[in-house]
C-alpha cells in the first residue's frame, strides 16, 4: 500500500519516515524497501527493540516503552520536533 505511494512520488534525496510500533508492519517495511531502492533516506519510529525496521532504516528511533499508546504519543512529539527543526532552517 505505502510502497506504491513511494514508487509514484518518492525521489532520490527525499526522506521517508516510517512509523510502526512493532517495527514489523509489512506495509511500512515494503515502503522502506521501495524508498531505499530509489536512493531515499529512511527514518523509522518504533517502540521497544525496533523490530525489523531497526535494521532497514538509516535512523531508527525506538521508544523504550512497552505501552503502545505511550510510544505512539512519543512518535507524535518527535514528529512535531522534526517539523519544527526543518521549518527553522
Amino acid at each position: 500500500m505505502f510502497s506504491r505511494q513511494v514508487e509514484a512520488l518518492g525521489q532520490q534525496g527525499d526522506v521517508l519516515v516510517g512509523i510502526s510500533t512493532s517495527g514489523n508492519s509489512k506495509n511500512v517495511l515494503a515502503a522502506i524497501a521501495e524508498a531505499k531502492a530509489k536512493g531515499m533516506q529512511c527514518i523509522g519510529m518504533t517502540a521497544q527493540g525496533g523490530g525489523k525496521m531497526k535494521d532497514e532504516c538509516d535512523i531508527c528511533i525506538a521508544i523504550p516503552c512497552p505501552v503502545t499508546a505511550r510510544a505512539q504519543e512519543m512518535h507524535i512529539l518527535i514528529g512535531h520536533i522534526i517539523c519544527e527543526l526543518v521549518d527553522g532552517e
